[in-house]
C-alpha cells in the first residue's frame, strides 16, 4: 500500500505514521532499525528502494528516503510517501522529496521520524559528504554507509581514507567480501610461507580494487602493486548484480607464487606456480546484498579501516599498451 501525501510536512507524516499502526495495519512491529537514505533526484530512487526492501526481510527497519531537490526553487515544498506491505518488504519506507531552501535542511525533517530506542543508520548511495562524520546527518548514524563506486569524485575512496571515523564503512568494501574469502583460504595451500610481494590487477577507476590492494597491504605488510587493466569498472550486470571488479591477484613467496584469477562473470582460478589448482565459484552480490551485510554490524568494522590505512603502501601502474 501506498500512502500518497502532497506538499506536507513531518508533522503530518509523523501522525499518519501513528495512525497507520492504530488502524492495524501490517507493519512490522519488531523494527530493529532507522535506515535513513540521503539521495538526489537524478539518483535511481526506486532501484534503491527496491534494495532496502530486499534487505530488510533480514533487518526490518524505518526507512526514510530522503530525496533532495534543487535548493534554488520558491517556495520550498515536502512531499511524501508512505509504503507499507508488500511495497516495503518487511519495513516501513517514508519517501520524502524535498525542493527549495529545506532540501538543506535534510536533518531537521528527518529527526521527527526517527523510531525511539533503536539504532540509526545513514546510507549515501550516490554522492556522499566528504566527511560523513561530520555531516548532520552523519552526526546522528551509529553506522555511515557511503558507496565510493557510484560517488563521483575519481579520488572518493581516498576522501573516505582521509576522513575516517569509526562507524564509517563503504559499499566498494562489502562488494569484495566473498572474493577476500577466497584469496585468504589460498594461503592454506602447502608450502605454507609468508607473503613477501603482491600484484593485484583491476580497473583504474573501480574503489574496490583499492581497497583490495589496501588490505593485502595492511594484512602482509609489504607494498603492493596496484596494476591498471585499462577497462571502465562495469557496476552491475543486466540483472543488477554488482560485477567483481579485481580480475587478478598474484602473491608471491619465497619458493612459490599464487595467482587467483577472474575466469568468467562467476567464476575465479586458484594455481600456483602455474600449475593449476582449481575453480571456485564466486557469486556476484546485489546492493540489496552489501547493503543487508553493512546493517549486520553496527559496531565500527576495523577490518575496513585497515584496508584504508593501507592504501599509503599501495603503488599504482598504468595499463600496459602495445
Amino acid at each position: 500500500m501506498i500512502i500518497t501525501m502532497p506538499d506536507t510536512d513531518t508533522r503530518a507524516i509523523a501522525a499518519e505514521l501513528v495512525s497507520i499502526r492504530e488502524w492495524g495495519a501490517q507493519v512490522t512491529t519488531g523494527r530493529v532499525l532507522t535506515l535513513i537514505v540521503v539521495a538526489d533526484a537524478n539518483d535511481d530512487i526506486e532501484g534503491i528502494i527496491a534494495a532496502t526492501n530486499d534487505a530488510s526481510r533480514e533487518h526490518p527497519s524505518r526507512v526514510l528516503v530522503m530525496v533532495s531537490g534543487d535548493p534554488t526553487v520558491k517556495p520550498s515544498k515536502v512531499d511524501a510517501e508512505i509504503r507499507i506491505g508488500g511495497d516495503a518488504g518487511a519495513s516501513e519506507i517514508v519517501l520524502i522529496r524535498l525542493t527549495g531552501e529545506v532540501a538543506d535542511h535534510v536533518e531537521a525533517v528527518v529527526t521527527p521520524l526517527l523510531l525511539p530506542d533503536t539504532p540509526i543508520v545513514a546510507w549515501w548511495p550516490g554522492t556522499a559528504p566528504v566527511n560523513p562524520s561530520a555531516d548532520p546527518i552523519g552526526r546522528i548514524a551509529a553506522r555511515r554507509i557511503t558507496d565510493a563506486l557510484y560517488d563521483p569524485p575519481e579520488d572518493s575512496i581516498y576522501r573516505r581514507r582521509n576522513h575516517y571515523r569509526p562507524g564509517d564503512s563503504d559499499m566498494a568494501w562489502s562488494r569484495i567480501t566473498q572474493w577476500r574469502g577466497i584469496v585468504a583460504s589460498t594461503l592454506d595451500q602447502p608450502p605454507h610461507e609468508g607473503v613477501l610481494d603482491a600484484e593485484v590487477h583491476g580497473p583504474a577507476d573501480s574503489p574496490s580494487v583499492d581497497l583490495a590492494a589496501g588490505w593485502l597491504a595492511d594484512r602482509f605488510g609489504v607494498n603492493i602493486v596496484r596494476q591498471s587493466t585499462g577497462q571502465d569498472a562495469v557496476p552491475v550486470d543486466d540483472e543488477g548484480r554488482e560485477c567483481i571488479a579485481i580480475t587478478r591477484v598474484v602473491l608471491f613467496r619465497s619458493r612459490s607464487k599464487i595467482t587467483v584469477e577472474v575466469r568468467d562473470a562467476e567464476t575465479l582460478s586458484v594455481s600456483v606456480d602455474g600449475s593449476h589448482h582449481g575453480l571456485v565459484a564466486l557469486g556476484r552480490r546485489s546492493r540489496a546484498d552489501c547493503l543487508a551485510e553493512e546493517l549486520r554490524h553496527l559496531d565500527p568494522d576495523l577490518a575496513y579501516a585497515r584496508a584504508l590505512r593501507g592504501l599509503n603502501r599501495v603503488r599504482y601502474v598504468d595499463a600496459i599498451t602495445d
